[in-house]
């Protein structure tokens, strides 16, 4: 993930909030770069979280994992169950901007928990020192900029070193305006396109949810190279078209008398 992105790549995921292995293998083997096992609004924990980043490794996408909360022991648990970096919701400032990465990242970095655990591959496969090197460079740290006060701050925040990506979401700022859900409305839409642009001018990652490929077109070309999305509701959109397709289609009357009559 991280090398697409040095690259100048865009990068395209899903969140999945269902907890299920299977799905979110499905969803790797659809072609996503990434997946988000959303702990903050789904309903799994971090066992499900644990077998549904084995499943994102297993097809191919890159596992993060949200998390409920910009919390030290609850990233700790996210990140050692092998996910490749978290999605901290809520980051308004520095103080959580540098809290978030202190938390995700190992000494003399950060003040993450060391330990023989899945992320180090139980320490069967080398020592703990080179794993926690590796993981310093290599965790990802994607901070959620979802409130009027973040964009207010967004300047200093885009100061705070070790954030790979900043990430927009619409749907938070919408609350954060008093206009829950509104996230078409031109406030938040002028809110969010601005953030973009200054994250991408200030040499910055990025990111936003989009809900079709017009609106992440929008956002790509203003900027953003991390594009998220719910392939669940592609599902939904898609297999509602199909029904709806097919009850259109006219159905031909049978003929009469063609069908086999059987003897009682």
């Amino acid at each position: 993930m991280k090398a697409k992105l040095a690259r100048g790549e865009v990068v395209v995921g899903s969140f999945v909030f269902v907890p299920s292995a299977t799905l979110t293998e499905i969803i790797g083997l659809i072609g996503f770069d990434f997946v988000v096992i959303d702990l903050e609004h789904g309903s799994g924990g971090y066992e499900e979280a644990e077998a549904m980043v084995r499943a994102a490794e297993l097809s191919g996408s890159t596992p993060f994992v949200r998390v409920p909360h910009n919390s030290p022991h609850l990233i700790l648990r996210a990140l050692d169950t092998g996910a490749a970096g978290v999605h901290v919701p809520d980051v308004s400032d520095v103080v959580g901007a540098r809290s978030a990465v202190e938390s995700v990242k190992y000494g003399p970095k950060g003040h993450r928990g060391l330990a023989n655990v899945r992320a180090a591959r139980y320490g069967l496969q080398g020592s703990l020192a080179d794993y926690a090197k590796a993981a310093n460079d290599q965790t990802m740290v994607i901070v959620h900029i979802e409130e009027a006060k973040a964009i207010q701050n967004l300047n200093l925040l885009l100061e705070q070193e070790g954030v790979d990506v900043y990430y927009l979401g619409p749907v938070d700022l919408s609350n954060s305006l008093g206009i829950p859900g509104q996230t078409k409305d031109s406030r938040v839409k002028s809110l969010v396109d601005e953030a973009i642009q200054r994250i991408a001018e200030a040499g910055k990652i990025a990111g936003c949810i989009a809900s079709d490929v017009a609106e992440a077109e929008h956002y790509v070309r203003l900027g953003a190279r991390y594009i998220a999305s719910h392939a669940i509701r592609f599902m939904d959109r898609e297999s509602k078209r199909f029904i709806q397709d097919l009850r259109r289609v006219e159905v031909p009357s049978p003929a009469v008398g063609t069908l086999p009559v059987r003897p009682l």
